[in-house]
């Protein structure tokens, strides 16, 4: 279930059976050259939307602007400051908690995110931590997984990748995107990547990051991606995140 496509009726019977669920988060960032924009925050949608064909699950509108400042010097890019994405996560998850949602599964696209995941969990807890009798403020639980760092999704990006994965436009973020859109992959996909294997280092402002990476990738050859394997981790990515996502149902 899709909350954008509900009607508040359909929210409120839905919240007579389950409490639960699922946020998808990413970003709006640069890619490489045959990598979508969008990449961070399609990742996660479609790994919800696949948990959702399995159990009865009510999926978030996501979040798909994140902390991406680095990427801002690519046309088509957008961040939000940590501060702000901070903000944005605590009001989320209180509006929905207010009328009865109280546990929050994040299914996260974005490594950039994830400091800011962390810090919004923390701000949400101290709203009740900080009176003796909670404040008023309802009582929560969140948790987050980054889904291409979970065992199922690296064995496979190990396995059919090896070193080409890299760190960033990686050929596992970039198949899974093109399973889910191959009209607009077949668009992109032939966009001539030299090197071959983009290089590594760190992380700074936009223009340090543009100056060392200028294609936008870091380490990783996207050319390996193909639908096929897309399809292979969105299985697998499915299958452990929804395990990961009973399992906060059940917590105390």
């Amino acid at each position: 279930m899709r909350l954008q496509l509900c009607t508040w009726p359909e929210v409120e019977a839905y919240l007579e059976k389950s409490t639960g669920i699922i946020m998808p988060i990413g970003s709006a960032e640069q890619h490489g050259p045959t990598g979508f924009i969008g990449t961070d925050a399609i990742c996660p949608e479609l790994i919800a939307g696949s948990i959702a064909e399995n159990i009865e699950v009510m999926i978030a509108p996501t979040i798909n602007v994140g902390m991406a400042q680095h990427h801002l010097g690519f046309p088509g890019s957008m961040a939000l400051r940590p501060t702000t994405l901070i903000a944005v996560i605590r009001d989320c998850v209180f509006s929905l908690a207010r009328n009865g949602f109280d546990r929050f599964f994040f299914i996260n696209g974005h490594g950039g995110n994830t400091p800011s995941l962390q810090a919004a969990f923390s701000e949400i807890y101290a709203e009740r931590s900080f009176h003796a009798d909670g404040g008023g403020s309802p009582q929560v639980r969140c948790s987050f997984a980054n889904w291409w760092k979970i065992k199922s999704v690296k064995k496979i990006a190990d396995e059919m990748f090896g070193a080409g994965e890299g760190f960033h436009a990686t050929p596992s973020e970039v198949a899974l995107t093109y399973y889910g859109y191959p009209e607009d992959a077949e668009r992109v996909h032939t966009a001539k990547l030299d090197p071959k294997r983009a290089p590594v280092g760190p992380i700074y402002d936009a223009e340090d990051y543009r100056r060392r990476f200028p294609d936008g990738r870091i380490g990783s050859d996207p050319a390996l991606a193909t639908p096929e394997i897309g399809a292979k981790l969105l299985s697998v990515a499915a299958a452990e995140l929804q395990g990961d996502y009973e399992a906060l149902l059940k917590e105390d």
